[in-house]
């Protein structure tokens, strides 16, 4: 937590070549194309372009894709992984960040092909290798999920 005499330090953006190398999610499970708006320590946006060639739109719904809340959720964490990440430097890249606990989630607002989701993080508390977070996931300004979630990240590779 800030002592409230500096600011958070601003990283630059950071697209989907270095989260690679921060978060070991490949495709078709990486779900953030860039991350933008850091404050290391803080809170991020991640930016999820979702198209009609996503794997889950084939069975979700072929009639009417929707993008499964479960993985805008997903989107979230690896946001916060980001994040964490990046707060921590690059001793951290490439560790697993398993999740601990999901609260309140909800969704409000389905996500289809064509939508650009911001997903904005913002860290709650952490203690040792425990982070807490917050998360929305917004189209257009409008929320379409949010919920509050742990993390846990391990010193295996």
């Amino acid at each position: 937590m800030m002592d409230g005499t500096a600011e958070p330090k601003k990283m630059a953006d950071i697209d989907v070549t270095q989260i690679m190398r921060m978060i070991p999610h490949r495709y078709p499970m990486l779900m953030i194309d860039r991350v933008i708006d850091v404050l290391l320590g803080e809170s991020a946006t991640g930016i999820k372009n979702v198209t009609i060639n996503e794997a889950f739109f084939q069975g979700h719904f072929p009639l009417r894709p929707v993008m499964p809340g479960v993985l805008i959720i997903e989107a979230m964490a690896q946001t916060a992984a980001v994040l964490v990440v990046a707060t921590l430097g690059s001793n951290a890249e490439g560790k697993l960040v398993y999740f601990m606990t999901v609260d309140d989630a909800r969704f409000r607002r389905p996500v289809g092909p064509g939508d650009t989701v911001h997903i904005h993080v913002s860290k709650q508390r952490q203690r040792g290798n425990v982070w807490k977070f917050r998360g929305e996931a917004k189209v257009n300004g409008t929320l379409c999920a949010e919920a509050t979630f742990a993390a846990m990240i391990l010193d295996e590779k």
